[in-house]
């Protein structure tokens, strides 16, 4: 049996490495994922007080840390029984819509674009944020580093920082917007929305404009029929900061839909020896294990499966542009792994236009910043859609609130298997008998994994009770010569 290893694996936020298995004959045999750290914030949470704990998880990453500090917030929120006057929730939405435009920008220019603006088998050296400004020009490389250093100023200005935010307080938030910051922000969001526009006009010019990508996408091994989760309002259009959990099945039926306290009625979570992060899965179909189907309890929890579990955008070019991808992909739901770049631009779009919306409420100015706590803490949950997927904290406390216990799911936890299992279906559709493994085909198993945006020191959750340590000892060529390993 041979063994192909690709450490580290590139282009995400985090550490990981793929291991590939093949057999005798040539052909995959297995795949193993592998995010060789460990973050803990669950436990070492506990015994803090909860009101603290909205600034502590910002540190889990500095990628994502907005969507930590507001699912906390609505955690807290809930752990004293407050809800928050319109004014702090429209803030804080504001907020958050602004961190999506900086982190969607980020993804698609810099980790997922070289892929597709450079090509998946061009030289390693060229596929990177700068081989793509080449492509495009460095006046839109000039854009791309702009707008996402606006929608950044927009954070730090109504977050006191755009990673360590101190945003949040229970029942409310910290501070307002005056009138000048107001219309500063109207104007920023409408050039967000041109933004969005042109970077889909890149993707219809490189993308589906090239029959291969086009094939790749559609006929290639970035396939799985999972369910679809995501958070919609009261319509079932998606959304971002509020609303209910809905999940669809292959065939784009509900499954199920619930508010974010009755989480664990639906979701189950399990571990694996061999990784840091939890395995969820849906509890009323139950684990089968790493396989795809109708009868999976695993599903998906990515731009595309928001889209797939919704019944549309909120806003309308966001909406428009909702219905072009799924009639050019041939209607709901698509399971085409790629396709989540596409869900992506989709939800910048929207994200840009609901920035707008909120900017020009007449609540955003007002004065009512923060409600009464009600009641003695004792038990919470908040949910938002990060955007590598839906993020849950559970909080619980005594009844002096300090913390007890803590449960985070977060975006890239709900997508850990089907990312093993997406790996294990590209090297297979790659990797043949008498095929060359070069580095092009390594890039396209990783593009599997890319497509999800993964967030492992988010995810790294799970503690197996040990920390085995491997210890590799080599000579001056590399040749081994002792494994110390401590288990």
């Amino acid at each position: 049996m041979r063994r192909i290893t690709i450490d580290p694996i590139t282009r995400l936020e985090g550490h990981g490495k793929i291991e590939i298995f093949l057999n005798d004959e040539g052909d995959v045999d297995n795949v193993f994922f592998q995010v060789p750290e460990l973050r803990g914030f669950e436990k070492f949470c506990e015994g803090r007080p909860v009101e603290e704990l909205s600034q502590i998880v910002t540190k889990i990453c500095g990628v994502c840390p907005g969507c930590h500090h507001m699912a906390a917030g609505k955690a807290i929120d809930a752990v004293f029984g407050v809800e928050p006057p319109p004014t702090a929730k429209k803030l804080r939405e504001l907020f958050y819509m602004a961190h999506f435009v900086h982190s969607h920008i980020a993804h698609f220019y810099a980790l997922a674009a070289p892929d597709f603006v450079v090509g998946p088998t061009a030289a390693k050296a060229e596929r990177n944020i700068l081989g793509v400004i080449n492509k495009v020009g460095v006046d839109t490389g000039t854009e791309v580093i702009k707008q996402r250093r606006i929608a950044q100023e927009i954070q730090a200005l109504l977050g006191g920082h755009q990673t360590q935010v101190v945003m949040n307080i229970p029942g409310g938030v910290r501070k307002g917007l005056t009138e000048a910051q107001r219309a500063d922000i109207e104007l920023k969001a409408k050039g967000f929305i041109d933004f969005s526009k042109f970077s889909l006009k890149i993707f219809y010019d490189i993308v589906l404009e090239n029959k291969e990508y086009v094939n790749l996408i559609l006929n290639g091994p970035y396939s799985l029929k999972l369910y679809s989760m995501g958070l919609v309002d009261e319509n079932n259009k998606v959304n971002f900061y509020d609303g209910k959990v809905r999940v669809v099945d292959t065939a784009g039926e509900e499954h199920c839909k619930y508010s974010p306290d009755k989480y664990r009625e639906f979701i189950a979570e399990r571990v694996e020896p061999w990784s840091y992060l939890k395995f969820p899965y849906l509890k009323k179909v139950g684990w089968k294990g790493f396989v795809d189907g109708q009868d999976s309890g695993i599903y998906h929890a990515t731009p595309l499966s928001r889209l797939n579990a919704s019944e549309g955008m909120a806003t309308p070019l966001a909406h428009a542009e909702y219905e072009k991808m799924y009639g050019i992909l041939g209607g709901k739901p698509v399971h085409a792994t790629l396709a989540m770049h596409w869900a992506r631009l989709i939800e910048l779009l929207y994200a840009s236009e609901r920035l707008l919306e909120l900017a020009t409420d007449p609540d955003i100015t007002g004065k009512e910043l923060r409600s009464p706590l009600p009641n003695i803490p004792n038990e919470g949950v908040g949910i938002v859609e990060a955007q590598r997927g839906t993020l849950t904290h559970h909080y619980v406390t005594d009844d002096k609130g300090i913390v007890q216990k803590v449960n985070i799911i977060v975006g890239t936890t709900n997508n850990n298997a089907a990312i093993c299992m997406s790996l294990k279906k590209a090297a297979q559709g790659f990797i043949k008998k008498g095929v060359e493994v070069n580095d092009g085909i390594l890039n396209m198993i990783e593009m599997a994994f890319r497509a999800y945006d993964p967030c492992f020191s988010c995810a790294t959750h799970s503690l197996p009770g040990e920390m085995p340590m491997i210890l590799n000892i080599r000579e001056s060529d590399g040749t081994l010569i002792r494994t110390l390993q401590r288990k």
